[in-house]
C-alpha cells in the first residue's frame, strides 16, 4: 500500500484522525451516538425565585427521530439541597448523576458535614471534563446544577459546557434542544421577587412552549398521566411537585391556548 499525497491546502499534518479520513480509510461514523441509537434527553430549565430555585425537565428521550422513552426522569435530587438536570446522551448522564450523588454522600459521611454548594458545582465540573473523550464521539453530557446555598441563604444555578467549564447564572438557565424556546418564555416572564408558585407555573409554561416548537421535547401526556419533573429547592430542602398540581397548571395553559 502506498501513502496518499495531499496538496498543501489538504495536508492533514500530524493529525492521524484527519489523515485516515482524507485517505478514505475511516470506518467510524461521524457521531457514534446517532449510529448506535443512543437515547438523548432534552429540555431542562432552572430559575431562581424569592426563596430558592425551581428545577424542571420534560420526560421525553429520543434516538434520532424515534421516541425512546416517554417517562424519563431528567431532574434528579443529589442531596437535600441540590439537584442535577441533564441533557445529552442519557446513559452516560445517568451514570454521572449516580456517581455524583454517591460522592456527595461519601464526603458528608467522611467529613461530618456536607460539601459547600460551590464545591458540589466544582465536583460536577470535573466529572463533565472527564467525559470529554466520549463527548468527542458524540456522547455529550450537558448537565445543569442547582441548589440552595445554606451559607449565603440563597438559590444558585450553574450551567456547563462539554469541556467541564461551569458558569453561574444569576437569574435562570435552560439547556437541551428546546432550551432556546424555553429560555425565551422564561426571559419574558421572570421577575426577581417571584413566589414558588409563580416560578413553577413559569417553568411549566416554558416547557409547554418548548414542546410546541421542538420535536425532541415532550409535553404533558394527559393520556398516560406523565408530566414534567418539577421541584423546588429552598432552605427546607427538595420538594417535588405532585402530578395533580402540575395537571391543574397545564390544564389552565391548555385553556389559554384554546382561547387564542
Amino acid at each position: 500500500m502506498t501513502m496518499p499525497f495531499f496538496s498543501p491546502q489538504q495536508d492533514p499534518g500530524a493529525n492521524f484522525v484527519e489523515l485516515v479520513k482524507r485517505a478514505g480509510l475511516s470506518t467510524f461514523p461521524e457521531t457514534w451516538s446517532e449510529s448506535l441509537g443512543v437515547p438523548h434527553a432534552t429540555t431542562c430549565v432552572a430559575l431562581k425565585f424569592n426563596s430558592g430555585v425551581v428545577v424542571a425537565g420534560d420526560r421525553r428521550a429520543t434516538s434520532g427521530n424515534w421516541i425512546s422513552h416517554r417517562d424519563m426522569e431528567k431532574v434528579v435530587q443529589t442531596d437535600r439541597h441540590s439537584a442535577v438536570a441533564i441533557s445529552g446522551a442519557a446513559g452516560p448522564a445517568m451514570d454521572m448523576i449516580k456517581l455524583f450523588a454517591l460522592q456527595l454522600e461519601h464526603y458528608e459521611k467522611m467529613e461530618g458535614r456536607p460539601l459547600s454548594l460551590e464545591g458540589k458545582a466544582n465536583q460536577l465540573s470535573m466529572m463533565v471534563r472527564n467525559n470529554l473523550p466520549a463527548a468527542m464521539q458524540g456522547m455529550i453530557v450537558m448537565p445543569l446544577f442547582a441548589g440552595f446555598d445554606t451559607d449565603n441563604q440563597e438559590g444558585r444555578i450553574w450551567a456547563y459546557d462539554a469541556t467541564g467549564g461551569r458558569y453561574e447564572e444569576r437569574e435562570f438557565v435552560t439547556i437541551g434542544s428546546g432550551g432556546m424556546h424555553a429560555g425565551t418564555v422564561v426571559k419574558v416572564g421572570w421577575k426577581r421577587e417571584m413566589s414558588a408558585a409563580e416560578a413553577i407555573e413559569l417553568a411549566c409554561r416554558s416547557l409547554w412552549e418548548a414542546a410546541e416548537a421542538d420535536a425532541a421535547t415532550g409535553g404533558p401526556d394527559v393520556l398516560r398521566g406523565v408530566y414534567p419533573i418539577i421541584a423546588t429547592i429552598t432552605a427546607d430542602g427538595w420538594v417535588k411537585s405532585s402530578d395533580d398540581s402540575l395537571g391543574e397548571i397545564f390544564e389552565r395553559l391548555a385553556q389559554e391556548v384554546r382561547a387564542r
